[in-house]
């Protein structure tokens, strides 16, 4: 299963995942954790977000839409996976419809 869920902070989406992927065994993504987890990794993409967000800069679509395909091709993508608040805006929409 492939499944995008969006709502407002607070509006039980990440709850709603979690009972999900349990279900079908799916895996839950979150756009904040594929980010921590690229800076945390040191890889290119998660350097220039790191660097971006110590500016205070929001980090550009582009700059997502990279770590998110990189993050959809992962193995544990192959049986499904649960977008957690993905996408944000109009152009990641747009890229995630042509990445798919």
């Amino acid at each position: 299963m492939k499944l995008i869920l969006l709502g407002a902070p607070g509006a039980g989406k990440g709850t709603v995942a979690k009972l999900l992927t349990k279900i079908d065994g799916s895996v839950q993504i979150s756009t904040g954790d594929i980010l921590r987890g690229a800076v945390a990794a040191g890889t290119e993409l998660g350097k220039q977000a790191q660097a971006a967000m110590k500016a205070g800069d929001l980090v550009s679509d582009d700059l997502i839409m990279g770590i998110m395909e990189e993050r959809l091709q992962e193995d544990d993508c192959k049986n499904g996976y649960l977008l957690d608040g993905f996408p944000r805006t109009i152009p990641q929409a747009e890229a995630l419809k042509a990445l798919l």
